[in-house]
């Protein structure tokens, strides 16, 4: 007889791909289409299930959005940012948050546009996810700011608030879509560059 542990871990597993080939087929929908609207029939479709199962994995349109910009963000390598960004001296640690969320960008480039555009256009279901991802980039900002004015790294002009502008500009999705499609740099070009003015702007 096969044990109720096993059964659970077999629904468990079964529940995780279901919830995998929605969001791969969200992902292919808006590579594939990003200026179109998404229809949860058509990524259902693109999934193999039917469209009441995208909500009862996901529970609403907003949720199954939340959910891409999670894995947007651990598709890209969002704790090893993390861990880049905390390092001990504070300038490596600037270096490191640069690198990492350039590397997350970039990731899916297309997708992220696709996702920015429709939070302005759908900011119901789309707003969510984007706006819980500037919220965490400015809290990683603002932390970053506040350790480089500790460790005595800030010019002397730069107050810890300017310093986290700064940090939130450079860091924005919108820099480095720019940079990608309109000078056609490479993620270690755009990490560069953009590294570069934030040390030449913040750093004495």
């Amino acid at each position: 007889m096969v044990s109720r542990k096993y059964e659970q871990r077999l629904r468990a597993e079964s529940a995780e791909r279901t919830r995998r080939r929605i969001l791969d087929a969200l992902y292919q929908r808006l590579s594939e289409a990003p200026t179109e609207p998404v229809s949860i029939d058509r990524v259902a479709k693109l999934a193999g299930v039917a469209r009441p199962t995208v909500y009862q994995v996901f529970g609403s349109r907003a949720g199954l959005f939340e959910a891409l910009g999670a894995d947007l963000l651990y598709r890209g390598g969002f704790a090893q940012m993390l861990q880049e960004a905390a390092q001990p001296d504070a300038r490596d640690g600037l270096r490191g948050a640069i690198r990492g969320v350039v590397r997350i960008y970039a990731a899916n480039i297309d997708v992220v546009r696709a996702l920015s555009s429709m939070a302005r256009l759908d900011a119901a279901a789309a707003g969510g996810a984007i706006r819980r991802m500037e919220e965490g980039r400015l809290t990683g900002a603002a932390d970053l700011a506040g350790r480089l004015a500790e460790q005595g790294w800030l010019r002397s002009e730069v107050s810890v608030e300017r310093a986290t502008d700064l940090l939130w500009l450079l860091t924005s999705f919108e820099g480095v879509d720019l940079l990608h499609t309109g000078r056609s740099r490479a993620p270690e070009e755009i990490a560069d560059t953009l590294i570069a003015a934030a040390e030449q702007s913040l750093l004495q």
